[in-house]
């Protein structure tokens, strides 16, 4: 297998890392890109379009990225912040007074971004068709009684996270998250990112699905903990619960699926375009655009929860709606934060090297937060950057 593409002198390794995916992890289609600077050194493309299929993946190529889209949701509400239109401390009721039901009065909005709101779960889960109902999947996180009391601990918010930040953008702006994406991200940086994917790109994205871990020879040990199993398996378990709170699983190739907004699982991105969304958080990317601020950059990485996680069973660190570098969610350094999205995607700002780092892939593995993929391209721009 050979890549297509381009890498900056010094960043070679991450060309040969990318290579090997293929190699010796399975990998059937990918890409990776990467920004150091605001100045993109690696685009890399290689593989099938399709998980089950043989057209080639194309430079340009977009699939979906799952959770790595909370990353993207996150930068509505910080920058809504860093506009003035949405206090960071003032109470979710404040904007959405309905929110206030079942002991949520005093949720912080920066409680909601940190996975501290104590509603992972619903007690009716909603249906594919349901969860993409921005009334129904709104009124539904808001009727819902809390599972701990909200503010006093955390736990990955692995689906209701796309009702929540959503109802809180339109209740700020009046306006849907998709469309704010749209106009205020991802036009203004030219960047291939969509939440709710417009009819006429529906042949752009490839078919995704979930494929086998690599065998002994990929010399990687992708079994989890018994604990973390466990808890996946159990149908009480918060774990279990959160991951299904949409039931059955939708179909994530179904064009009705794809054309909903749901910020915590249904994004659709190029490699590029999620490098270049990450590259504009903590600097000036090609063509001028930035769109964090560096105190919003420094708020975002900012812990707001650590410690064991209710939900995913493990220690995790959270900043204000993004991943910070840790055991289960290794990034580029300890100034890292990102998103991954489970089993594939991952996206990372690190403004301690200037890097931005955006994977994504149409074969989707068990993992949630540290995918082997992933995980070798990053251990190769590490490499490249110490060198260069």
């Amino acid at each position: 297998m050979s890549a297509n593409g381009a890498v900056a002198e010094g960043f070679e390794p991450v060309r040969e890392a990318f290579v090997r995916n293929f190699e010796t992890l399975g990998e059937r289609g990918a890409a990776v890109a990467v920004y150091r600077d605001g100045r993109k050194v690696v685009d890399l493309w290689g593989g099938t379009r399709d998980v089950d299929g043989t057209a080639p993946w194309e430079h340009g190529t977009a699939q979906i990225v799952r959770s790595a889209t909370k990353g993207v949701a996150a930068a509505v509400l910080l920058l809504l912040h860093q506009r003035g239109q949405l206090d960071l401390d003032a109470p979710v009721g404040a904007f959405w007074p309905q929110y206030k039901a079942a002991g949520k009065e005093r949720t912080l909005v920066r409680e909601l971004l940190a996975h501290r709101a104590g509603v992972p779960v619903l007690d009716r889960p909603l249906t594919p068709a349901e969860a993409a109902d921005p009334d129904l999947g709104a009124a539904a996180v808001a009727a819902q009684a809390p599972v701990w009391e909200p503010g006093s601990d955390h736990g990955y918010h692995a689906q209701t996270y796309s009702w929540l930040t959503g109802e809180l953008v339109r209740r700020v702006t009046g306006r849907p998250i998709g469309e704010w994406i749209a106009d205020e991200i991802a036009g203004p940086l030219g960047a291939g990112l969509w939440l709710g994917l417009p009819p006429s790109l529906h042949a752009r994205v490839g078919r995704v699905g979930q494929i086998d871990a690599p065998g002994p020879a990929g010399g990687l040990r992708t079994r989890p903990k018994r604990s973390v199993a466990d808890a996946y398996a159990d149908p009480a378990s918060l774990t279990r619960r959160a991951f299904a709170a949409i039931t059955p699983l939708p179909d994530e190739n179904d064009p009705a699926y794809r054309a909903a907004a749901l910020p915590a699982s249904n994004g659709i991105a190029t490699a590029d375009g999620l490098a270049r969304f990450y590259a504009s958080l903590i600097g000036e990317v090609e063509g001028g655009v930035r769109l964090f601020a560096p105190e919003t950059a420094a708020l975002a990485r900012t812990e707001q929860s650590a410690g064991p996680d209710r939900v995913l069973v493990v220690t995790t660190r959270f900043g204000l709606g993004y991943m910070l570098h840790g055991g289960a969610s290794p990034l580029l350094s300890p100034t890292s934060f990102g998103h991954p999205g489970r089993g594939g995607a991952l996206g990372l700002a690190d403004p301690g090297s200037g890097i931005a780092f955006g994977y994504v892939t149409n074969g989707f593995r068990t993992s949630v937060t540290a995918d082997p993929r992933a995980q070798a391209l990053l251990r190769a721009v590490r490499t490249a950057i110490t060198t260069t």
